[in-house]
């Protein structure tokens, strides 16, 4: 049988079937792993009904929804929440978003309330078993000023609050030892972030569950700690960057030790709570995942040697181990993220839930390239470049692809190697994508982090400017369709771009950060800006100086703006601004606002609904015409 030949078709307009729709309505988020007593529970966040969160059980073989209709389970602490769920003794202990309140629930049965109305915002819980009480974050808004952030007991019999630690700016990660006698946790305080500098403490409890006086284990200025825990003979173990990497350490009657050192990250950024790399098994060992080059393992460690488990996996997430199973979500260049059960013994490992039912032919697939360039000040950069790929196209001889250069969100996060179907939807079309790491990203150290202290809107620019024009020099991308997108961070390096260089086309603002200036943000990243531009007020002037709504004068090419309208994080009045500025410059300017969304879009239609928009933008930006059918976009400016 003949083998079929490709069409012949511009780069662009190739026919996909990676469509919005696809992706907006058939992906899933996996979250939030629990293991108790071989029974497996996760989050499951859900575009198709609206972006609710729900607790998804699996016991005998059999998985069942939790959570009743009407449940949303997410936390608003810090805005972006996580660890909004808890499993102990066979209850589930969650908090609902509407009221940010703790509910209580047995398999079957009706969620009650355990925290009173209007008694804040709550996340990172912990159970108490000898006090009958909840260790939690909490976060107040009843005052005036910035929200108070404390550790505090919730009596699960009273619904009263105690606070335990209220000294600091923030707290995360309480964790009781087994013997319920002595509790661990991190704070930090403005300016720093939690990757800039935490400490970690440990207190005693006494009977009546009040803390002794804490006493300081490690970190402070210049060192990072994540995700404490307790070995069941008591170790505490934790991650820490102070050899500039995230390594494992471990408290003994020798004091602090290092576990395994390597130079790879073992840690990640706290954006949220309740994130988790590694555990400890039933025999004591520890069972870790590591970056190296933005490429994850999962692996067994035993004193210095850390043994790879075989599996296809190439990014490893959200690590829970309880005896000798292991749960967590992994994905590849080729595979979704998917909800892995690992035996340890064995290596032996089952697949519990896809977050994609999508069954792809590899023909549509592009797989990334591990890229490192030069850029500004004699240093590298890194990212992941994804060439166009179509099994039923080519593009016309001599034909360079336009290019996409992608810039991740935080700044303080990262690109993966993942799969990634919001990436393929391009290339699948005859786009070129560059996803890049620039200066500043996690995942190659804290110098690397630290490099962007300073330097954000110049280090960042400069590193996707030079990602597209190796790209450029390469001769796998089209110099005049140079594209450039990224949401809040991202955003605003997509921004500060397109006004302060000329190497880009046409750009992409997704919820993106356009004054630095404005102070109108949660309190959790109100000091963020102090390290990556400068304190205040002395450093008025280069904040004005690197925020692009002041130059939109220097700003002569399309942009598209997609914002969420409650989004807290970055107040749509940001986006309204420069779209206003641009259409009174007669710069070609679309602007989609998202009712009921917040920072990051969530709800299927609206997912859906900014890919379309993006590439019609292009389309008609570039002249050509998608093979998909988009409905009309509003575009000042352009006839």
């Amino acid at each position: 049988m003949a083998e079929n030949k490709p069409d012949t078709a511009p780069y662009g307009t190739w026919k996909s079937p990676i469509t919005a729709n696809l992706i907006a309505g058939t992906t899933i988020s996996l979250s939030s792993l629990a293991i108790e007593n071989e029974t497996f529970y996760w989050l499951e966040g859900r575009p198709a009904e609206g972006g609710r969160t729900v607790i998804v059980r699996h016991a005998d073989g059999k998985s069942e929804d939790m959570t009743p209709t009407g449940f949303n389970v997410r936390s608003q602490v810090h805005e972006y929440g996580g660890g909004a769920a808890l499993i102990a003794d066979g209850e589930v202990y969650f908090v609902n978003f509407d009221t940010q309140r703790i509910y209580c629930q047995r398999p079957g049965d009706t969620p009650r309330a355990v925290t009173p109305e209007a008694g804040g915002r709550f996340a990172d819980m912990q159970l108490d078993r000898r006090r009958t009480r909840l260790i939690c974050v909490r976060e107040d808004h009843s005052g005036a000023g910035e929200p108070r952030n404390e550790l505090v007991a919730v009596n699960l019999e009273g619904r009263t609050i105690e606070v335990l630690d209220g000294e600091h700016d923030f707290v995360a990660s309480p964790r009781i030892d087994a013997a319920g006698e002595r509790l661990a946790w991190i704070s930090w305080d403005h300016p720093n972030m939690p990757w800039d500098g935490t400490t970690l403490w440990m207190a005693p409890i006494d009977e009546g569950g009040a803390i002794g006086t804490p006493e300081k284990i490690a970190g402070g200025p210049g060192e990072s700690i994540f995700q404490p825990e307790w070995s069941a003979d008591g170790e505490l173990t934790f991650v820490s960057d102070r050899s500039n990497w995230w390594n494992l350490y471990t408290t003994s009657s020798q004091g602090v030790l290092p576990v395994s050192p390597i130079d790879a990250e073992l840690g990640l950024p706290q954006w949220a709570f309740g994130m988790s790399t590694y555990g400890i098994a039933g025999d004591g060992r520890i069972i870790a995942s590591r970056a190296q080059a933005g490429v994850w393992q999962l692996g067994t460690i035993s004193g210095d040697r850390f043994e790879a488990f075989e599996l296809p996996y190439s990014d490893i997430s959200g690590v829970r181990v309880s005896g000798d199973t292991v749960l967590f979500v992994g994905s590849s260049a080729t595979m979704a993220p998917q909800l892995v059960r690992l035996d340890i013994p064995s290596g032996e490992y089952t697949v519990l839930r896809y977050s994609s039912v999508v069954d792809l032919d590899a023909g549509f697939i592009s797989e990334p390239e591990s890229i490192a360039f030069p850029t500004t000040d004699g240093a590298t950069s890194y990212g992941f470049y994804y060439a166009p790929e179509n099994r039923d196209y080519k593009a016309p001889k001599g034909e360079l692809p336009p290019l996409i250069v992608r810039g991740h969100g935080g700044p303080t996060g990262a690109a993966s190697a993942a799969l990634n179907l919001s990436i393929q939807f391009w290339t699948s079309r005859g786009f070129a994508v560059l996803d890049v790491n620039y200066r500043g990203s996690t995942g190659f150290g804290r110098a690397y982090r630290e490099a962007l202290y300073g330097n954000w809107g110049v280090a960042d620019v400069d590193d996707m400017v030079a990602g597209a024009e190796f790209l450029v020099a390469r001769g796998v991308a089209d110099p005049a369709r140079l594209m450039i997108r990224g949401g809040s961070a991202g955003g605003f390096t997509t921004l500060a771009a397109l006004t302060f260089r000329d190497t880009f086309s046409a750009g992409a603002s997704h919820y993106g950060i356009g004054d630095a200036l404005a102070r109108d943000t949660h309190k959790f990243e109100s000091r963020y800006l102090d390290r990556i531009v400068g304190p205040l007020p002395e450093s008025e002037a280069l904040y004005r100086e690197r925020s692009p709504i002041n130059y939109t004068d220097q700003l002569d090419c399309p942009v598209i703006f997609l914002q969420g309208l409650n989004d807290k994080v970055v107040p749509p009045n940001q986006a309204e601004t420069m779209v206003d500025a641009l259409k009174a410059k007669g710069i070609p300017v679309a602007y989609l606002a998202f009712e009921g969304e917040g920072h990051g879009f969530r709800k299927a239609e609206n997912v859906e609904r900014a890919l379309v928009a993006e590439l019609t933008f292009y389309g008609r930006v570039f002249q050509f015409e998608p093979a998909d059918k988009v409905p009309p976009l509003q575009i000042y400016n352009l006839a």
